[in-house]
């Protein structure tokens, strides 16, 4: 998601320096005027932010216009309407794209088309696997994506007595911790946002055992699976855990110091510095080590930059443009800074480390850690089909509240979210190409 806007963005400015020296006659001055450059062609950039997204996104694109006379404008994302020609999509919005596959194009075979060179070669591996089709092409900007890790109030766990700087490795030792931040007085030790893609895509990324095949088909109902929601189930009736809805609605229960711990994407750091009262601490996400194999990776996702079909060769031009810009090394370090998602290029990757360490935030350190350079999956996730997200939070939130056995939920999630695919198979794809 995309949050508040800082001032850095405004105060950033590039120098851009065109012109032509002209023949000197008087009578060619009117001539010269008629001959100036022309606005660049409306474009829109569709989004469904909300209010503040929307200013945030206004801005970058208030300077881009600036910087390249661009004429590029903001639209609002309309469920199951004609795409724009730039179309900015969170995971929960990737069902539109796969269900449109003909009213989108590579992302690549636009900017070739537009005469701005793109090396993929330069995007970050742990990012762009997602976002490549079989062909090897960039099908869309991986713009502003993160990884799940535990964040946590430092000063509560002082107020526990235990160690600040020593977070938990497992979910084993998790548990310890939260009884004794419950003894200290809090009644939300835990918390999670993303419920879906925290504890059921990367959970099972992080024991070894893909929640979806690679023809497409949930898995997730397997034993690494059903013990780790089945210990969520009794974290829950302990009150270790409290869920407070299917997307970020924990993320401000944790910003007001009501809980202590949250599992959430990794760029919500930029949103947690600012909390009063709040010492901010961040781990990877804890793994179960009875699982053979040890922990493994997480994965990648977030807001990904899209391409509209059917548009003018002028509008490309301009939308190629604006991918340029998106990608320049000042952007991309901008956009950390704003955004906290992680950086497309190596490049960028190596400036914004070293700016970012030096307000000792190590967020982006401990993201790609996690990652382990896998992080990016050509599978699709259970987070980005939004029918069988749904169906899987339902069977989540009826464990977690003592309705079902764990098993019994996961394998009614495997068995009612397998029917929509089959019922839908563009939803088994990662993307649509």
């Amino acid at each position: 998601m995309l949050h508040r806007i800082r001032p850095s963005v405004i105060a950033m400015s590039l120098v851009l320096a065109s012109s032509s020296v002209l023949a000197a006659k008087p009578a060619a001055k009117p001539a010269a005027k008629q001959a100036a450059v022309q606005p660049a062609a409306d474009f829109e950039l569709a989004h469904n932010l909300g209010p503040q997204g929307e200013a945030q996104l206004q801005a970058v694109i208030d300077r881009f216009n600036k910087e390249n006379s661009g004429n590029l404008k903001l639209a609002r994302i309309e469920k199951g309407g004609k795409p724009a020609g730039l179309n900015l999509m969170r995971r929960y919005d990737m069902s539109e794209v796969l269900a449109q596959p003909k009213a989108f194009i590579p992302l690549q075979d636009m900017m070739a088309k537009a005469g701005q060179p793109l090396k993929v070669a330069d995007l970050s591996a742990d990012l762009k696997a997602g976002v490549v089709d079989g062909k090897g092409r960039l099908v869309a900007l991986p713009l502003i994506y993160s990884t799940p890790v535990l964040f946590y109030n430092k000063n509560a766990l002082r107020k526990a007595k235990l160690d600040p700087e020593q977070a938990p490795k497992t979910w084993f030792e998790m548990q310890g911790i939260l009884d004794k931040l419950q003894d200290a007085g809090y009644t939300c030790p835990y918390t999670t946002s993303w419920p879906v893609w925290v504890h059921v895509d990367n959970v099972s990324a992080v024991s070894g055992v893909p929640a979806v095949t690679g023809k497409g088909a949930l898995t997730f109902n397997g034993l690494p699976q059903v013990k780790h929601i089945a210990m969520m189930a009794t974290w829950s009736k302990a009150n270790y855990f409290r869920l407070f809805g299917r997307r970020n609605e924990a993320s401000q229960k944790f910003i007001d110091g009501e809980c202590a711990m949250i599992t959430t994407d990794s760029r919500e750091h930029i949103d947690f510095l600012e909390a009063k009262g709040v010492e901010l601490g961040v781990a990877p996400l804890p793994y179960h080590d009875d699982v053979y194999g040890g922990r493994q990776h997480t994965l990648a996702d977030g807001a990904s930059l899209w391409v509209g079909a059917g548009k003018s060769a002028a509008e490309y031009k301009q939308a190629a443009k604006f991918v340029s810009f998106l990608l320049s090394p000042e952007m991309q370090v901008e956009m950390v800074r704003i955004y906290g998602g992680l950086p497309l290029t190596s490049a960028a990757r190596a400036a914004a480390r070293s700016k970012i360490l030096q307000d000792g935030d190590k967020t982006l350190e401990i993201a790609y850690a996690s990652m382990k350079g896998r992080g990016a999956s050509s599978l699709p996730h259970v987070a980005d089909a939004d029918p069988v997200r749904i169906i899987t939070d339902e069977e989540l939130e009826a464990v977690w509240s003592d309705k079902k056995p764990a098993k019994a939920a996961l394998d009614t999630a495997v068995s009612r979210g397998n029917a929509v695919l089959n019922a839908k198979p563009a939803l088994k794809k990662a993307q649509p190409f």
